[in-house]
């Protein structure tokens, strides 16, 4: 398994975390961002800088992830690509994107991008909090104790 983080966005919290879990698992790690990221030095985590552009880094993930990976976005069209090959989705709130629910969520990003292209004000999201960081600390950890030994 290959872990890909769309970086732009992903909290710092959330990147200490997998940062910690790459090193304990020694499982491959990249970070894809249109910017220069720092990563700590370790063989199993490098960070990625693609061009400036829309959507580089979710074009360069979603080419890059197969079946098997694990990306780290809370980009539902990226995801809902990814998906299709086979990987599996968490998003920086701990929730866990798959084949089951990844259509209502587009439906729903749709939904939302047509009220607000119509003027629509819907508000953002949340502030992310502590309690995000656990809930994605705790479903990572699941993931991660799944895996065959190495």
């Amino acid at each position: 398994m290959h872990i890909w983080v769309d970086a732009d966005a992903c909290p710092v919290v959330i990147k200490d975390i997998l940062f910690r879990a790459a090193k304990r698992t020694q499982l491959p790690l990249t970070l894809v961002a249109n910017r220069l990221l720092r990563v700590p030095p370790s063989p199993w985590i490098r960070a990625l800088q693609v061009p400036s552009g829309f959507d580089v880094a979710d074009r360069h993930i979603a080419a890059e992830a197969a079946a098997g990976d694990l990306v780290i976005t809370a980009d539902v069209p990226l995801a809902a690509q990814v998906i299709a090959k086979g990987a599996r989705v968490l998003d920086p709130r701990g929730e866990l994107l798959d084949a089951g629910n990844i259509q209502e969520r587009l439906t729903l990003r749709n939904l939302m991008d047509e009220l607000r292209s119509g003027g629509t004000d819907t508000g953002g999201p949340a502030a992310f909090s502590a309690a995000d960081a656990r809930s994605f600390a705790g479903r990572l950890d699941t993931i991660l104790a799944k895996l065959p030994a190495r």
